[in-house]
């Protein structure tokens, strides 16, 4: 027998997921219904991943080298000297990325369907197929032709609004909102975010997360996270940024207005029968910092090895044991990294109060050390014991001096 699999979206999570699958010879089908699709997002990448993933130098646009954390009071603190040379942020645009991503998994041998997936028919035994019902838009049209199509496993990756996750009742997860505006800045302006992000922190850009300014190849992406799930607060907090961030934004022009939800913690299930869940569909975003494009593509590939190692190259149909290992060794994996980014976002997104306090921490170099390793390498580092303490100390201090511990 050969294995098949359908991997529905190809984000950076299904289509490295497809990828693995192709190169292993199982036959591997991906489905996208928006082959030109361009997701709101900041689209900050880790270095780690640039090497793990294999990005040529062309998808990233621009190479982040220095950030600014401010404050509620519009204090400044730079972030970025304990960088090394050949050490940066990669900021991309997601339409480039997922291309790319999208056409490599296809050269691979991933049969790629423009089609959207309407239906997933849960076999009644074991061993029977699951039915898949799309509508193919190959033909251009945006209803499209309707069509089935017969696999041994599904992987949903289709986000957070995920039509699989929904099939086989994975549960509901809490969510929160991006919304960005892309400005495109005169030169001068431009010049000014060359290797530059922003973060802004306070209770008008974002009352439980943070808004930014991220550079890209000829615009800002200019945005707010948010839980509250409200057009008119998010309506609010747009114009919190707009307005603390004016002065560098003069002169812009508004390219493209766009908004998607992030998903806040796992799904309560993420691998039902020979269905797997991946990247936002899982739920894999980080607290804190909101970052989903490496931890979705490494799910993804996680997930895919465990199906070709489990499946002896695609000569089994793995079960729902085999394929709860890759949620075992994801959460061995990077279980510890989530935890402390809840517990940094429940203790300094609080309140004003607790955010001055965390951006001056940011100013200390061990914390900036500490902060740019986990993030770059996708580690939460263990420090120097005696860095550890004073990390600790100063964290506390920042605290009270903010009067930040107060219920």
């Amino acid at each position: 027998m050969v294995l098949r699999v359908a991997v529905v979206g190809s984000g950076p999570a299904g289509s490295s997921a497809a990828e693995t699958l192709a190169k292993a010879g199982i036959e591997t089908y991906l489905f996208e219904r928006k082959l030109d699709n361009a997701k709101p997002c900041g689209g900050a990448i880790p270095l780690c991943m640039v090497s793990e993933f294999d990005l040529p130098p062309e998808i990233i646009d621009r190479r982040v080298r220095k950030m600014k954390m401010i404050s509620p009071s519009n204090i400044e603190v730079n972030i970025g000297q304990t960088l090394k040379d050949d050490e940066y942020i990669g900021m991309c645009r997601r339409e480039v990325l997922d291309g790319f991503l999208r056409d490599r998994a296809a050269q691979c041998g991933a049969k790629l369907i423009n089609g959207t997936v309407y239906q997933l028919d849960i076999p009644s035994s074991d061993n029977h197929p699951y039915t898949l019902h799309y509508a193919d838009h190959s033909n251009g049209s945006a209803t499209g032709e309707m069509k089935t199509l017969q696999v041994d496993l599904v992987i949903g990756a289709d986000g957070a609004n995920s039509r699989i996750a929904k099939a086989i009742d994975a549960g509901d997860y809490n969510y929160a909102i991006a919304f960005q505006e892309r400005i495109r800045l005169p030169q001068d302006k431009m010049d000014y975010y060359e290797e530059l992000a922003e973060m802004y922190v306070g209770d008008d850009v974002s009352p439980d997360f943070y808004a930014w300014v991220f550079p890209k190849y000829d615009h800002v992406a200019v945005g707010t996270g948010t839980m509250k799930v409200n057009k008119a607060i998010i309506k609010n907090l747009q114009a919190g940024i707009r307005a603390r961030a004016a002065k560098k934004l003069e002169g812009g022009e508004i390219i493209k207005v766009e908004a998607h939800p992030i998903p806040e913690h796992p799904r309560p299930r993420r691998v039902v029968g020979r269905v797997a869940l991946v990247g936002d569909a899982a739920g894999t975003v980080t607290k804190s910092s909101g970052e989903g494009i490496y931890f979705a593509a490494k799910s993804a590939r996680m997930c895919a090895e465990t199906i070709v190692e489990t499946s002896n190259n695609g000569q089994r149909i793995p079960t729902e044991a085999d394929l709860k290992l890759y949620i075992k060794r994801w959460d061995k994996q990077y279980g510890m990294t989530y935890l402390v980014l809840d517990i940094l976002q429940r203790v300094f997104y609080r309140s004003d109060a607790t955010r001055e306090a965390f951006v001056e921490m940011c100013s200390d170099i061990d914390v900036q050390r500490l902060t740019f390793d986990s993030y770059l390498y996708k580690t939460v580092v263990p420090a120097n014991p005696l860095v550890q303490m004073k990390i600790t100390a100063k964290t506390i201090g920042s605290l009270l001096r903010g009067n930040a511990l107060a219920p």
